[in-house]
């Protein structure tokens, strides 16, 4: 990420980033000056990847504010017209707001509209309560503004590639399921099990039975792989299945592939469709091919 101008270093950053739950103070360098700023001068930033706030933590937040301030300073940009937009900090502007307070501590910074974009998306990412579609989606952003891979996220962010990985094929999902992963009803874990059923339907369906039914994962994972196996044994005109070996191999290939793979044709003759959804994906899937290339050398 590009150096941000103003000598914010990185330990004061890092405190900036640290949107936590408590109205707890956290020191920032002696060089960084705060200011407090008119509360109705201050900006939402429409590019903030995180959509929803938990109102009741909200309320503790605005509680607290309002019997200690603002312990922690807002990062801020100046914009036109002498106002102001967030870059880290929306939980306590917003809790603010509900305390009544007429000005916050914040701390003002020159940033370019890639530095911008860039902090307002890993500060995000690095919350952990940052829903997982939400997180997926400020990934992806970052990714396609930036021309960053899926390993250049993995390091900003100070996550596995694996990690990154995941959490971006929620994104396959119907928006059906993506919502109720968004809503906290189905965890991540779930939505993943979920991935390899090409039939949205059934997909959404299996979902919104795991939420009622409150599934553990593994028992997800085995109403998955049960489908799977009523569907080899009934065949359709969709597939054109001939036998269950080969039935069997699509099953496998979606497993090991963690994509959806299609197969329409018969023990004679067809075509095999193994989608993916980003270079990264693609790259992924070369790399299994090649994998099996060395095994059979």
């Amino acid at each position: 990420m590009a150096k941000i101008k103003g000598g914010l270093g990185a330990q004061g950053l890092s405190g900036l980033f640290n949107d936590n739950q408590m109205n707890v103070a956290v020191p920032t360098p002696d060089d960084i000056p705060t200011q407090e700023i008119d509360i109705t001068l201050i900006d939402r930033n429409p590019s903030q990847p995180r959509k929803t706030f938990n109102e009741d933590s909200l309320r503790e937040m605005a509680n607290s504010i309002a019997t200690y301030g603002v312990l922690q300073p807002l990062l801020l940009v100046k914009t036109e017209g002498g106002r102001y937009l967030i870059i880290a900090g929306e939980r306590r502007f917003r809790a603010s707001l509900l305390a009544g307070l007429k000005k916050v501590p914040a701390i003002v910074r020159d940033l370019s509209p890639q530095q911008i974009q860039e902090i307002s998306l890993i500060e995000n990412l690095h919350r952990e309560d940052l829903n997982a579609i939400e997180a997926a989606e400020g990934m992806r952003e970052l990714m396609e503004s930036h021309g960053l891979t899926q390993e250049d996220v993995a390091q900003r962010i100070g996550k596995s590639r694996p990690y990154v990985t995941n959490t971006l094929r929620l994104l396959q999902l119907p928006k059906e399921v993506t919502d109720l992963v968004r809503t906290g009803e189905l965890s991540p874990g779930h939505a993943r099990s979920l991935i390899s059923i090409d039939d949205k339907a059934v997909l959404i369906d299996m979902a919104k039975k795991a939420v009622q039914r409150k599934m553990s994962v593994r028992e997800l994972e085995q109403e998955v792989r049960l489908y799977f196996t009523r569907k080899s044994n009934v065949g359709g005109p969709r597939e054109r299945i001939q036998s269950p070996e080969i039935r069997e191999m699509l099953n496998d290939m979606k497993r090991v592939f963690a994509t959806k793979v299609k197969l329409r044709g018969n023990e004679s003759k067809g075509r095999i469709t193994i989608d993916y959804f980003t270079a990264d994906d693609l790259n992924r899937i070369y790399a299994l091919v090649q994998q099996l290339k060395q095994f059979k050398g």
